[in-house]
């Protein structure tokens, strides 16, 4: 029997420090680390770990949330581990689906996770609607308003600016005038 390690962050930015130093701690004799983000379907380390653990073995995760993020993703995966005679254990929900008790509660708690995970979205989508109600819109400001647009415009037209420095007079990048005025100066004689 080998246990088997997966670790997962969703970006760059985050750490797999706490997870791996979880998974050394219970036992882990091989670990996979990725950062990926949950929702993509295709996740290398994981298919990996996956193809490397044989029946007996265990597969150990931090948490059920590392492992899947659907419903569905999840019961594939334990699914999968269970005709395989793997068993997947839960470091966070203390999950061992090597018993039946253990494979109701992988499902229970993944209901739960995405049931909270809804739950998130739909906070958040009343949030920018209700800030939008109010005349506040989310998101970065447009460096290129209608009036430094104007400005361009007639700056491409009327002078022997280059496109380099007409951006530099409107305070924008030439790319962002090439996006924003698509053929460039043909498009405005």
């Amino acid at each position: 029997m080998m246990i088997i390690g997966y670790s997962r962050v969703s970006t760059s930015g985050q750490d797999h420090a706490l997870q791996i130093d979880a998974l050394e701690k219970a036992g882990c004799q091989r670990i996979f680390v990725e950062t990926a983000s949950g929702s993509k379907a295709e996740r290398i380390e994981l298919a990996k770990a996956l193809d490397f653990i044989r029946p007996g073995d265990v597969l150990v995760v931090h948490s059920l949330s590392r492992l899947a993020r659907s419903l569905r993703q999840l019961i594939e995966i334990t699914d999968d581990l269970q005709k395989r005679g793997i068993t997947l254990r839960t470091l966070v929900e203390n999950i061992d689906t090597s018993t039946e008790m253990g494979r109701l509660w992988t499902h229970f708690s993944g209901m739960m996770q995405m049931f909270e995970v809804e739950q998130l979205r739909l906070r958040t989508r009343l949030a920018l609607k209700a800030a939008a109600d109010r005349g506040r819109h989310g998101g970065r400001p447009r460096s290129l308003d209608p009036t430094k647009l104007k400005i361009a415009r007639a700056l491409m037209a009327e002078s022997g600016l280059s496109m380099a420095e007409i951006a530099a007079q409107v305070g924008v990048a030439p790319s962002t005038l090439y996006r924003n005025i698509p053929g460039g100066r043909s498009a405005v004689d």
